[in-house]
């Protein structure tokens, strides 16, 4: 998941309360770019307040946890993230996105399916502006009457969210990635 993560371009950074040692050997085993380590929860606050002001005003800060320690870590973020399964309720509470299979490769999907959307909201706003200024435009001209206007406005609807749906189409059940089973590993 980290190596997905880092080939989009994330930095990613761990912050702990385990020791040094234990969070370098984490850290370098899986490839994280950076780490923080004896971190209480007051302390992964001010390093997340201090990765807010070093980000890009584009950039989004993303937080994963799933303790109660989490939950005001997840608040502070731009996007919390909390493991739903074995999460608390307090991190599921205070995150933006549940992961509800415990599996942090919902990570990267979610980050497809939110690109996805955007790009069909994006079409989406100049589609029905588009066919609204044409209507408006025949309209005027004395070409068109209201119920073409009404017909268009609710095509245009029925359009916009058949469009939608395709963010469902292409991450439905059986192209979502396979769930491991901690039992079998």
């Amino acid at each position: 998941m980290i190596g997905a993560l880092n080939g989009m371009g994330c930095r990613t950074v761990m912050l702990t309360g385990d020791n040094e040692a234990i969070a370098a050997k984490v850290a370098g085993e899986i490839g994280l770019t950076d780490y923080k380590a004896s971190l209480l929860p007051q302390n992964k606050v001010e390093e997340v307040e201090r990765l807010l002001a070093e980000k890009a005003p584009k950039d989004a800060l993303c937080f994963v946890g799933d303790g109660i320690n989490d939950a005001p870590v997840l608040m502070r973020s731009d996007i919390g993230i909390a493991m739903g399964g074995a999460g608390s309720d307090a991190a599921i509470e205070a995150s933006d996105i549940v992961l509800m299979q415990d599996d942090l490769r919902g990570i990267s999907l979610a980050k497809k399916i939110a690109r996805k959307t955007m790009a069909i909201v994006f079409e989406n706003i100049v589609f029905s502006i588009a066919v609204k200024v044409a209507i408006l435009i025949l309209s005027a001209a004395g070409l068109t009457n209201m119920w073409v206007a009404v017909f268009g406005d609710v095509g245009v609807a029925v359009i916009a969210i058949l469009n939608a749906m395709r963010v469902n189409s292409r991450y439905a059940a059986g192209n979502r990635p396979p769930v491991r089973d901690p039992a079998r590993d």
